[in-house]
């Protein structure tokens, strides 16, 4: 690959959260930018998520970059609502 051909390339990234830290688990919530300029992806502008699980979009290629890091609540807080804490973030160069 030629660096021509590098500077062509953009990022894609998409964020997955999952109901667990389990990569085959369901989609609950996603982002995704795209630094291709092709799409214009706006949060909030689906009711499906583009995969069913982060399993489903390794296997379209994107790669895994990020994992959700495993942390267990603190003694009383187990069933506090707060953020999404299975956070996955995934690219593609196009």
């Amino acid at each position: 690959m030629t660096s021509t051909q590098r500077t062509d390339l953009r990022q894609q990234v998409l964020v997955l959260y999952l109901s667990s830290s389990a990569l085959d688990s369901a989609v609950v919530g996603w982002s995704v930018y795209d630094g291709t300029g092709r799409t214009n992806p706006t949060t909030g502008d689906s009711d499906t998520p583009p995969y069913e699980t982060g399993l489903d979009a390794l296997r379209d290629g994107w790669r895994l970059i990020q994992a959700a890091q495993l942390l267990p609540p603190q003694p009383g807080h187990e069933y506090d609502v707060s953020f999404l804490k299975h956070e996955f973030f995934f690219e593609k160069l196009a």
